[in-house]
This record gives C-alpha cells, structure tokens and sequence, in this order.
C-alpha cells in the first residue's frame, strides 16, 4: 500500500506542474519574438550609425531615429529581462512542487509567493514590451511623408 501511494502522490505533483510547464512555453514563445524584435532594433541602428555624414549636414533625422532605436532597445531589455526572471521564478515553483511531494513538508506558501512574484514580472514585461511597441509605432514613417 505505501508504494502506491507514494506514486499516486508523485503523479498528482505532476498534474499540479502541468501547468506551470505550458506557462514556461508561453514565456518562452514570448522571448523569442522580443528577441526578434531586440536583432531587428540592433540590425537597424548599424545600418544607420554606417550612414552617418561626416559634416554636420542631414545627421538630425539619423541621430532622431538612432535615439529612438536607443530606446526601444532599452525596453525591449528590460522585458527580455522581467520574462527570463519569470520563467526562472515559474522553475521555481515546479521544483518546490516536487520537493514538498519528496520531503513531505507544506510548499503551498513558497508556491504561491512564487507564483504572484512570477505573474508581477510578466505583467510588468509585457507593460515594457507594449512601450516598446508603442515607441516603433510612433516612429513609423510610411510613404514620402
């Protein structure tokens, strides 16, 4: 009897990290395409730190965009940043949901700390990544005017 309830307790520990797992996988989805958008800022800033004139003459427009590349880069970081803490805290709570199971002691508390900390810095990574998002759309020029 004990064996099959060391196995059933195992089994719904994994049924309880199911879902963080699917978690992981979204925030991974979520920092490749903010990794995307970091190697599309960086590409662009050297194309125009390469057009940059040596006179004073038409570097307003450059500087301008290269300030506003600057920036979103900056944000862009900060998300990548909050994301990869979130994934790490979301880790976090699988492992103390399978050592509660394992060492037998209460993890609810360290989970739910973990949890929440771990859905603040989502929601404040997505916060940043809507900046950025509002920064290119800002800038965006279409057409010749």
């Amino acid at each position: 009897m004990p064996e099959n309830s060391a196995i059933t307790a195992i089994a719904h520990v994994i049924q309880l990290a199911v879902a963080p797992v699917f978690l992981l996988t979204g925030i991974g989805a979520m920092l490749a395409v903010m990794t995307n958008r970091l190697s599309r800022i960086v590409d662009r800033a050297r194309v125009l730190e390469t057009k940059v004139p040596i006179d004073a003459s038409g570097v307003e427009p450059i500087e301008s965009e290269l300030t506003s590349l600057s920036r979103r880069a900056k944000l862009i970081n900060r998300s990548i940043t909050l994301c990869t803490i979130t994934a790490l805290l979301v880790s976090g709570v699988i492992a103390i949901l399978f050592l509660g199971a394992f060492v037998a002691f209460d993890a609810s508390i360290s989970v739910g700390i973990l949890f929440v900390a771990a859905m603040l810095c989502f929601i404040a990574a997505l916060l940043f990544f809507l900046q950025e998002i509002f920064l290119a759309t800002a800038s965006i020029r279409i057409g010749r005017n």
